[in-house]
């Protein structure tokens, strides 16, 4: 019996209404993963998760509007939650989290976010779900500077949300450009000496 007979003759997994169901988000989540391991992003389309994870489309959509919704989705249930923790220097707080996220980057599971990234560039809806994502992270990174702000660790004029998407930026572009290997610290150092007081 081949995979997709064997799949269809699974009953469906029930739906609970609004909210969404543990097991079956459970499911749907593993089963683009596998999707996304086996196929690559253009393999992972919402017919063929629904059907893995004897899921209705409905619920799918109800879920995650678009694919790219539940790309974002799988990469941020892989990567899991990360705390800043104030380090009582900015740039110590800043080089503990790009050592965080460039080594989970170097992983299978964080190799998915640089499909994304690449994604986004063919289809509106990977690159609004990641703008969305983006929007998060740099609001989160942007309470990070706030920190140091508030103990004047910085310059005069410093904007908080101006100076997180340098920190971001940086960091998504060492992704793309294959660069994970960097010294945290010392990229640390190069965004932000100029804006520490003192460091000019």
């Amino acid at each position: 019996m081949s995979d997709r007979t064997a799949e269809c003759a699974e009953p469906q997994r029930r739906s609970i209404g609004a909210k969404r169901n543990p097991a079956t988000a459970e499911a749907i989540l593993t089963a683009a993963q596998e999707l996304l391991r086996e196929k690559g992003v253009k393999g992972l389309t919402m017919e063929a998760v629904a059907r893995r994870a004897r899921a209705g489309k409905a619920t799918l959509y109800k879920w995650w509007p678009t694919r790219g919704a539940l790309l974002v989705a799988v990469y941020e249930r892989s990567k899991g939650d990360y705390a800043h923790e104030d380090k009582g220097a900015l740039i110590d707080t800043i080089a503990a989290f790009y050592h965080h996220v460039f080594d989970f980057w170097k992983t299978p599971e964080g190799q998915v976010f640089a499909l994304i990234i690449a994604e986004a560039q063919s289809d509106a809806d990977v690159a609004e779900a990641l703008e969305r994502y983006r929007e998060e992270r740099l609001a989160t990174l942007a309470e990070v500077v706030g920190w140091s702000l508030a103990r004047g660790e910085l310059i005069e004029g410093v904007q908080a949300e101006a100076l997180a998407e340098a920190i971001m930026a940086v960091a998504w572009m060492r992704l793309m450009t294959g660069r994970l290997d960097s010294d945290a610290e010392r990229l640390a150092h190069e965004v932000l000496d100029g804006w520490i007081v003192g460091k000019r």
